[in-house]
């Protein structure tokens, strides 16, 4: 069956009133609602995200909507896929109930919109840093869609590794009453972690796209024991860099976190990572397609 789409917040909110245990003057049980939010041009990975949701909720909700306040100057907004029949068509088949498919209008009454979520310190590393204001306007974004759909638990995936920690502290901060998931990085057979913007790469651009998660698995291996050298810490990550760069990458960072975020401890002499695990993340441009990968390293 085909999910029910709406184009209005107040229609979409009418629809999910039932679930929530009030109609009609009785009290009926209240069933679990889960949020899939997306901008549309949907891959298997997304799909995976669906059959997660319906693991922990009675109803999914998967909102498309292409976020105008997320994209920075000459970011690609006005090309982004847009392909809303299609997506249904695949949501179908893993048993959506609902999509949300709101207009830049219904979404921003005002636009900019003069209302702010602010993130923090947590976003003014790694991506933010190159994407300024990107994760105010998912802060944002993910607010709204929060308020929108009230749901129980919300969906999203680990290959945006630094978004779900900052969605995390969202909930937090803003006391959502709202479970947050973090679902498993969904990959193509060659390890090419599976993206929208996946579609940007050239045939050839394609076949070197997996080396990408190749060295970021050999740079785990090699972290996994801990106890290594600030030096030797260093050239390991100089050394990936190069490799990298070399395979026809444009990196925009390659680190070494705490699963927070946090930075690893270190002195003048030891890079200290025993007894905590880390997380390496990776941005790099392969032509027009900017690529995103992590890898938790499970330390000792």
């Amino acid at each position: 069956m085909s999910p029910i789409i709406h184009h209005h917040i107040s229609s979409l909110r009418a629809a999910l009133q039932p679930y929530r245990g009030q109609q009609s003057g009785r009290q009926d049980r209240q069933q679990r609602i889960a949020l899939v939010p997306t901008m549309g041009n949907l891959h298997e990975g997304h799909l995976e995200l669906v059959k997660i949701a319906k693991q922990h909720a009675d109803i999914v909700v998967v909102s498309i909507f292409v976020n105008p306040t997320q994209f920075g100057v000459g970011e690609d907004f006005d090309s982004y896929p847009r392909t809303l029949d299609e997506d249904v068509a695949k949501l179908a088949t893993v048993g959506a109930d609902y999509v949300f498919a709101p207009s830049v209008d219904a979404m921003y009454p005002v636009l900019p919109p003069p209302t702010t979520v602010l993130a923090g310190a947590i976003s003014n590393q790694l991506c933010g840093q190159s994407r300024p204001g990107h994760f105010d306007g998912v802060g944002i974004v993910v607010s709204k869609l929060f308020n929108i759909v009230q749901p129980d638990v919300a969906i999203f995936g680990q290959k945006d590794y630094q978004q779900l920690a900052i969605i995390k502290q969202l909930v937090r901060d803003l006391s959502y009453p709202i479970e947050i998931v973090g679902a498993p990085i969904i990959r193509a057979d060659d390890g090419l972690a599976l993206s929208s913007r996946n579609q940007y790469l050239t045939e050839s651009e394609r076949q070197v796209a997996p080396i990408l998660h190749r060295e970021l698995q050999d740079l785990a291996e090699q972290l996994k024991d801990g106890g290594i050298s600030q030096q030797a810490f260093e050239s390991l990550l100089a050394d990936k860099r190069t490799r990298i760069s070399e395979a026809g990458f444009t990196i925009d960072y390659l680190e070494v976190k705490t699963e927070a975020l946090g930075s690893v401890a270190s002195d003048s002499t030891t890079f200290n990572i025993e007894n905590e695990n880390i997380v390496i993340l990776v941005a790099a441009w392969l032509g027009r397609a900017r690529l995103l990968d992590n890898q938790l390293v499970v330390v000792g």
